[in-house]
């Protein structure tokens, strides 16, 4: 189930681009979170064994034990990345789209694009959980116990998205 918004995704991306030509780098980002978002999706993001991952790069150091988590937080930098990732092209997007928008204005929407889109995205996990046992639900939604989880994710994925203004001049 965590795939179907990636398979449709790249089938937009792949049906909209003689409209909307993306640049590589928007291209190679948007690759990126798709990557991270498998790599979750393969693992339930809840179980994705990062930390295991590190300690055998690294030669023992846990990144869990440094920072003093409890939980996996794998599902926390997807949707970090979903912000940071689309954010750019979205932007861009805008600016193709509405080309009297300024660079700020193409950002504002890109941002709030982001935002209500996270926001959905949580509504149909909640939707999601309504009709699975608990056990499933969790399982799926990866909630690990927090209760704030959802609100996270949103800020998150917000963050990201700010994250990636450009820093140059006029943009």
């Amino acid at each position: 189930m965590h795939s179907v918004l990636t398979v449709v995704g790249l089938l937009w991306l792949w049906s909209h681009h003689r409209r909307w030509p993306i640049g590589d780098a928007h291209f190679v980002a948007i690759c990126v979170f798709m990557l991270a978002h498998c790599i979750a999706a393969r693992w339930l993001y809840s179980y994705v064994p990062y930390d295991r991952w590190i300690q055998t790069l690294t030669g023992g150091w846990s990144l869990d034990q440094a920072m003093g988590w409890q939980r996996n937080h794998f599902d926390r930098l997807i949707h970090f990345l979903y912000g940071a990732c689309f954010a750019p092209a979205l932007r861009e997007y805008f600016r193709q789209r509405w080309p009297a928008l300024s660079p700020r204005q193409a950002f504002a929407l890109a941002v709030a694009a982001i935002m209500c889109s996270s926001l959905v995205y949580e509504w149909l996990e909640w939707a999601i959980a309504l009709t699975l046992s608990p056990q499933d639900a969790e399982s799926y939604n990866g909630q690990q116990g927090d209760i704030w989880d959802a609100h996270m994710d949103m800020f998150l994925a917000t963050l990201g998205a700010l994250l990636a203004w450009p820093r140059r001049r006029g943009a």
